[in-house]
């Protein structure tokens, strides 16, 4: 994790400066790119491993920038962002982000953000390989690989630890809260409807591929991965 590089997009110098120099007092590279164009031209001249996205950017909004990268990228976005209210987060979950800090922010929890999702992103190579499969479906967490139908597909982190963990303990059903705390644990801050969210993304990736097998909802209650 350390010596990852982290792309802050913001077009506020101060706030970029001050996540700057907090990033590399903790060992990470940092690049900066004032405004949307330059954001999504610097995903492939740096090749960022963490992009730090603001949503409220000249030439190029937030949302447009995350919906850019995510046609061709699965690399974590954390969103920065002074709106805090429930649509607006579930919009950023939805075009892809991974997670959201609420400006004013505390630098620290901003690094400490960063840490726990790239810890999520970049699995110990020496840990035991961690791998479910069913029919045309095979779920990597060791390399974070979603193998549907022979094809790989970009898939951000959090939308394969969910369907890893939903596929390695089929048909049992799980709320929305147990997932939260099962999944993304003590690093999240959100609510329940970030789930669902998840779920929807996944559904368009897994719809419709195999008979034997199905995200289901259980209403009512939550989700299970249904094995027939």
């Amino acid at each position: 994790m350390k010596d990852a590089k982290i792309l802050i997009v913001d077009d506020d110098q101060n706030i970029c400066e001050l996540l700057r120099l907090y990033l590399q007092k903790d060992g990470f590279e940092t690049a900066v790119a004032g405004d949307g164009d330059a954001a999504v031209t610097m995903l492939n001249t740096e090749k960022p491993d963490l992009i730090l996205l603001d949503i409220m950017l000249p030439k190029m909004d937030g949302w447009q920038v995350c919906r850019e990268i995510r046609k061709t990228s699965s690399v974590p976005i954390i969103m920065l962002t002074a709106k805090s209210e429930t649509f607006d987060k579930v919009l950023g979950l939805e075009l892809g982000a991974d997670d959201y800090v609420a400006k004013p922010f505390d630098t620290k929890e901003v690094v400490a953000r960063v840490k726990a999702v790239l810890r999520r992103s970049s699995p110990d190579d020496t840990a035991k390989i961690k791998e479910v499969t069913y029919d045309k479906l095979k779920i990597n967490l060791t390399n974070y690989e979603l193998i549907v139908d022979g094809k790989s597909i970009d898939t951000p982190p959090k939308e394969l630890e969910l369907i890893y963990h939903l596929a390695s303990n089929p048909n049992r059903v799980y709320t929305r809260d147990q997932l939260l705390d099962e999944v993304w644990g003590f690093d999240y801050y959100g609510d329940s409807r970030t789930v669902d969210v998840h779920v929807k993304r996944l559904r368009e990736k897994l719809e419709g591929v195999s008979d034997e097998w199905s995200l289901k909802t259980v209403w009512g209650v939550g989700y299970k991965f249904e094995v027939k």
